[in-house]
């Protein structure tokens, strides 16, 4: 079981600037409480040793709030002094991990996987990258990913979807997808990675019907008000 995992959790909430602001996105409050502290409490239900934390924007917010060492979780500080991109930022995390798999995790939602399940497909299948993958109905604002049994084959651009698998942000992943040299120190994880390359590697998806939720626009974040601790209170996490 893979046992470390990065938050991407630089993001500065450009979209929710109107109801939450001066503070790190994962850190916009949910009934009281921190939005990352939910993923920190999804996370404690694994076998997690070490958080890294891919901070940049007011990091000393977060840092303040969660320290070196949480629900029985290590805690480390991957800090960008400049915005890298969702790759670069990867890259500088990598830097604080010593496993050759690790999870990532996007900070601005959240996404009930079985961590255990996703690891093990990820191994069993020699991936270099395994994307979770969430089954929506009648939306507009996710981009959809095309498979051929459980690999990935293609990612399609946002439009109205009657129904689609989109891309739910907690992957399973080898280092060695970053281990090409002509990656520059600031590029998106997504674009330049997965789509660029997603004919070269072997990238496996893991669907899950698990509550998801993206906090990233207003309209989710009040939902997510609502929505979130009934679904920890539900699933006892």
């Amino acid at each position: 079981m893979i046992n470390e995992v990065i938050i991407l959790a630089g993001g500065l909430g450009t979209r929710l600037q109107g109801v939450v602001s001066n503070i790190p996105k994962p850190m916009a409050p949910i009934a009281g409480k921190p939005f990352l502290d939910y993923l920190f409490y999804y996370l404690r239900q694994f076998p997690i040793k070490k958080v890294i934390l891919a901070v940049g924007y007011k990091y000393e917010v977060i840092e303040a709030a969660f320290g070196n060492h949480y629900l029985g979780m290590d805690i480390e500080y991957a800090i960008e002094k400049e915005p890298l991109g969702t790759g670069g930022a990867i890259i500088n995390a990598f830097r604080q991990t010593c496993c050759d798999d690790l999870f990532l995790i996007n900070g601005d939602t959240f996404f009930n996987v079985d961590l255990e399940a996703l690891s093990n497909q990820h191994q069993t299948t020699n991936a270099q990258l395994t994307l979770s993958l969430k089954e929506l109905q009648d939306f507009d604002r996710y981009g959809t990913v095309t498979l051929n049994g459980s690999r990935v084959t293609s990612f399609n651009e946002k439009q109205p979807m009657k129904n689609g698998l989109i891309n739910g942000g907690v992957y399973a992943l080898n280092r060695s997808l970053f281990e090409n040299p002509e990656l520059p120190a600031k590029f998106s994880f997504e674009k330049d990675v997965m789509e660029k390359q997603v004919s070269l590697i072997n990238m496996q998806a893991y669907i899950s019907d698990g509550y998801f939720i993206d906090i990233g626009i207003p309209e989710d974040y009040a939902r997510g008000q609502q929505e979130l601790p009934n679904i920890f209170e539900i699933i006892k996490i």
